[in-house]
């Protein structure tokens, strides 16, 4: 199975975009792992909050196949703990899935298009993150996802 992060806009962060590349390199160990950023809307200003939904949903949609299973990081999806992330995660890996998408979207969250698209919603917690930080913790959730699979010592109960 191959999982892919698809993130709205690039990291002003170097120690997140590096947290996140170190992340990377590790779930590479255990699966094939890719992050596809879209570029921020242009003239986002003159736009309404719908409209820029709306443009970054197009984006997303484009990079998506048919038989993509996706997962929408998104504040009203379920919340599940580490375990319970990485159970599900193996049920996905059992079914025969060849893509897992996640996909963090912009400040705004996403347009209505791309929630019909989805076949899921997580969310990592109740609080509320930038959707630059998200990508550190979601990697390192996904990373621990893989260790706790593999029975590694990195996750302690």
């Amino acid at each position: 199975m191959n999982v892919e992060l698809i993130v709205v806009g690039k990291t002003d962060s170097k120690e997140v975009a590096q947290l996140v590349e170190e992340y990377k390199q590790r779930i590479g160990f255990y699966t094939r792992f890719g992050i596809s950023v879209i570029p921020d809307v242009k003239n986002t200003r003159s736009m309404s909050e719908p409209q820029q939904k709306r443009a970054e949903g197009e984006a997303i949609l484009k990079l998506l196949l048919p038989s993509d299973y996706v997962v929408l990081m998104d504040e009203r999806g379920a919340q599940p703990t580490s375990e319970e992330f990485a159970e599900w995660l193996q049920k996905r890996m059992a079914s025969g899935c060849k893509r897992l998408v996640f996909v963090i979207g912009g400040p705004y969250g996403f347009s209505q298009e791309v929630y019909d698209r989805a076949s899921g919603k997580i969310a990592l917690s109740k609080m509320t993150f930038s959707h630059q930080i998200v990508r550190a913790i979601f990697a390192e959730q996904l990373y621990r996802a893989f260790t706790i699979i593999n029975n590694e010592p990195y996750h302690h109960k």
